[in-house]
């Protein structure tokens, strides 16, 4: 599966791969990719059938997204990276964390679905409305869940929203509707850094704050007065604890 990515900072440096939100692309990471970059090599990655990368015919499994990003370090000729995933790239995060140890040295995942087959109708009621549809059907429900009224810089989020390739995002919520990562927490090895966000309704922090507990030195970071996209509408609270992290 051909990953699009964008790679930035100096090419010796050690690498931070950035995983998107369901709907996103890597555009969505511009307030962190500069800092990061003047330490670290970024890799900035569209999962399958979003932004730039191929979309073949649904329905993922979180098996095939958390595949894509192993199958991306061997494409970039990296043996091992740190991640750096929210939402649907931090259940990426989570996948990785458990499967894949030997490729990582850290993680960050923000907002991160850990159980969403607890729920899978409303995924898969999500993926046949979208198929029939289009992201612009859930494109201003998914804002308001995004981000708090207050928030207005959300013009450039939308339109990514939008120019999501439907079956991409379809087969995504497929992938979402089979996922339970917390049968596995207690085998994660790697430093792990786990945000939420005090009124995030996407993933409520009800459900973020235990991973912490569960992953074995785990260390949990609540964002007060933030909904989900805590990367775009915090920059100035998420970016030192990412470089506190990775550092």
């Amino acid at each position: 599966m051909r990953l699009n990515y964008v790679e930035t900072g100096p090419a010796d440096a050690p690498v931070v791969l950035l995983g998107s939100s369901l709907g996103a692309d890597q555009g969505m990471w511009a307030p962190q990719v500069d800092v990061l970059a003047k330490r670290f090599r970024v890799v900035a990655f569209d999962h399958r059938g979003h932004g730039g990368s191929e979309v073949p015919d649904g329905p993922y499994t979180i098996d095939d997204l958390g595949g894509d990003v192993v199958e991306l370090l061997d494409t970039l000729e990296v043996e091992q990276a740190s991640y750096v995933g929210i939402s649907l790239g931090g259940a990426v995060g989570l996948w990785l964390a458990q499967k894949a140890p030997d490729r990582f040295h850290r993680f960050v995942v923000i907002c991160p679905p850990s159980n969403p087959a607890a729920n899978p109708q409303m995924w898969i009621d999500r993926a046949a409305q979208v198929r029939a549809e289009g992201t612009q059907a859930i494109t201003d429900a998914t804002l308001g869940r995004w981000f708090l009224p207050e928030f207005e810089d959300i013009e450039p989020v939308r339109r990514m929203l939008q120019d999501c390739p439907a079956e991409g995002y379809a087969a995504c919520c497929e992938a979402l509707s089979t996922t339970n990562l917390l049968p596995g927490l207690d085998t994660i090895t790697a430093p792990v850094l786990v945000i939420t966000a005090d009124s995030d309704t996407s993933i409520p922090p009800e459900t973020v704050v235990p991973l912490a507990s569960q992953i074995p030195g785990a260390h949990l970071e609540i964002i007060e007065n933030a909904a989900h996209l805590v990367t775009w509408s915090h920059p100035d609270v998420v970016n030192p604890m990412l470089l506190a992290h990775l550092s």
